[in-house]
């Protein structure tokens, strides 16, 4: 379970750690390590890069990317050239763009 720490979601996330990234990647609803979750709090709490999400568009079988917008009242972003069949491969993906916002590196996909 993620403590909910006010520090967390100013951790500095080292970019060389890829192991946390490959991580995720196999198991991305956990059980993390507690270096993955100081992660997963800066990556889902910072807002660096805009709070991606995921919409359902059909439950448990396809899902798009989505923003967030910065203000109540504002429709979400949405991407429909992302459009996932696999939950597992979305949560990657988005993964992967909150790290790179982050860190400034590219994870492979």
């Amino acid at each position: 379970m993620l403590v909910n720490a006010p520090a967390a979601a100013h951790y500095v996330i080292d970019p060389a750690r890829v192991d946390l990234a490959e991580e995720f990647r196999r198991n991305p609803k956990g059980p993390h390590s507690a270096e993955l979750m100081k992660v997963l709090h800066r990556m889902r709490w910072s807002g660096e890069g805009g709070r991606f999400v995921l919409i359902t568009l059909d439950p448990g079988r396809r899902w798009m990317l989505g923003r967030l917008p910065g203000a109540r009242g504002v429709p979400v972003e949405t991407f429909a050239n992302r459009i996932y069949a696999d939950i597992n491969e979305a949560e990657w993906d988005v993964f992967r763009i909150r790290w790179q916002a982050i860190t400034g590196r590219e994870l492979p996909a």
